[in-house]
Order: structure tokens, then C-alpha cells, then sequence
């Protein structure tokens, strides 16, 4: 597959100077378009992780039979951009404190997810959590639900789904978030993220 704005093979390597991060926000669509804007992020994919079958379909992951979350999946170079500031575009791009679901989009496979390649990662998801949490508490929102777990095997999904808001500018986007900031508190907990 080619990635139709970096215009490059969707092939996620081993290349040393790059990190993987990986994350579930409701519809791949929007979520992908989100990070692939960001300066520092070098290749994005959308897919299906976190099931019990290999290889789903959309159809097939549609069902909620197959457990398969909607992710984004992407590499980015870490000295362009921090693993905690990919962190601040997901946790305020969609509303973490809804089960299963995301503004008209309801079911498992819309589920809030971070999934960690690292302990650094994994360690750095808890604590913008923990703070994220308390300023949506703060706000009148509930607790965060998101599944944080190591992450598992991703499935890309097909062809017309990669970048699908680029090739399709007018598409149907159901992303939207909280209206909290977490960049203003991360400025001031930066060093120790």
C-alpha cells in the first residue's frame, strides 16, 4: 500500500532513529488525519489491533464480533517530537470518559485505546492520564476509560481506508473532543515527562 500523503510504502521498519506509537479514537479516519499533520510524525496507518481474529475485515470487525478496536498506528522521529506530545493530541481529540462509543459512533471497535511499544511509553501514558483525568474531573467529566495495554498486533486495514479523509475531503468525521487542554499542563510537568 501507499501512503497517499507521504507518499511512500505503509511499511512500519526497524529503522532505529524512529519510535511506533499506536492509538484507538473512535473512527481511523479523523484520528489518522490528526497525526499525520504533526511535524515529526514521518508514517501513519489505520488498522484493527487489539481482537482475537487475524486479518478481519472491516466488515468483519463492523460485526463486534471480532474484539478489533479502530487504531491509528504511526512512526515518528523523536527528536522532531515527543512521545507526551502525541499523548496531548490524543487524549483532547476524542472523549476518553465514553465506553465504546464516540459522538454517533458506538460499539467496540470505537473504544478509547493507547497501546504501549515501551515502559517509557507505557510510563508516560499513566502519568498524562492521572493529569488529564483530574483536569476532566475538574471539568464535570467522569473517569477516563481508555484501554491502556501493551500493544498488539495491528492488521491494516484496506487500501481505501488509509488516509481516507485526504482522498476524501468532504468524508464523514466523528472526532471531536472534550474541549480540556492538557498542553497547558504538560508545559509545567515537562520535565519530568
Amino acid at each position: 500500500m501507499h501512503h497517499f500523503i507521504f507518499k511512500n510504502e505503509i511499511i512500519f521498519s526497524e529503522d532505529s532513529k524512529l519510535e511506533t506509537a499506536m492509538f484507538g479514537m473512535g473512527c481511523f479516519w479523523g484520528a489518522e488525519k490528526k497525526f499525520w499533520e504533526l511535524e515529526g510524525v514521518k508514517l501513519t496507518a489505520v488498522g484493527y489491533a487489539g481482537g482475537a481474529s487475524r486479518n478481519p475485515s472491516y466488515r468483519d470487525v463492523c460485526t463486534g464480533l471480532t474484539g478489533h478496536n479502530e487504531v491509528v498506528k504511526l512512526q515518528f522521529d523523536p527528536t522532531e517530537i515527543r512521545y507526551n506530545q502525541l499523548l496531548a493530541l490524543f487524549w483532547e481529540n476524542h472523549d476518553p470518559t465514553q465506553l465504546n462509543r464516540q459522538g454517533n459512533d458506538f460499539g467496540t471497535q470505537y473504544r478509547s485505546g493507547a497501546y504501549y511499544f515501551s515502559k517509557a511509553q507505557m510510563i508516560t501514558i499513566f502519568e498524562t492520564k492521572e493529569i488529564y483525568e483530574n483536569s476532566l474531573r475538574e471539568a464535570g467529566f467522569g473517569s477516563i476509560v481508555t484501554e491502556i495495554k501493551e500493544a498488539p498486533e495491528c492488521f491494516l486495514a484496506e487500501d481505501y481506508h488509509q488516509q481516507y479523509l485526504a482522498k476524501n475531503p468532504h468524508g464523514y468525521c466523528g472526532l471531536g473532543g472534550t474541549g480540556i487542554s492538557l498542553k497547558e499542563k504538560l508545559k509545567t510537568t515537562a520535565e519530568a515527562l
